[in-house]
């Protein structure tokens, strides 16, 4: 799977639309300003790139687009994790996990979580 890379504002504006389902520029736009202050011509342009990069399809409905994703979240994050894994540990997970459970960002809930999760 070569997806590539997102942008940090590129994320934000794909969890709204898997928030969402399908949407409109208009609807993302919306959503956003409730966290950030946005231009409407930024949400088009970062959307139109998102289609470019095959993370979103639009269909023409009425007089907008309306927008869907073309990737299931959980692809797209693995994806970005095996990049982050393979870029900044050499394709090794032990040294991010250990880098994890030594700055303290796993719980104790955390920990016999995923140790269930490697028994199974």
């Amino acid at each position: 799977m070569n997806l590539k890379p997102l942008s940090p504002l590129e994320l934000v504006i794909m969890r709204v639309v898997w928030q969402l389902k399908r949407a409109t520029v208009r609807n993302v736009y919306e959503v956003m300003l409730q966290e950030r202050k946005i231009a409407y011509t930024t949400v088009m342009t970062v959307m139109n790139k998102l289609e470019k990069k095959g993370y979103l399809k639009k269909v023409r409905q009425d007089r907008a687009y309306l927008y869907h994703p073309s990737k299931p979240q959980d692809q797209v994050i693995r994806s970005m994790v095996h990049e982050f894994v393979t870029r900044v540990f050499n394709g090794s997970a032990k040294p991010l996990m250990l880098y994890l459970v030594k700055d303290r960002k796993l719980s104790e809930k955390d920990l016999r979580e995923i140790f269930r999760l490697m028994e199974e």
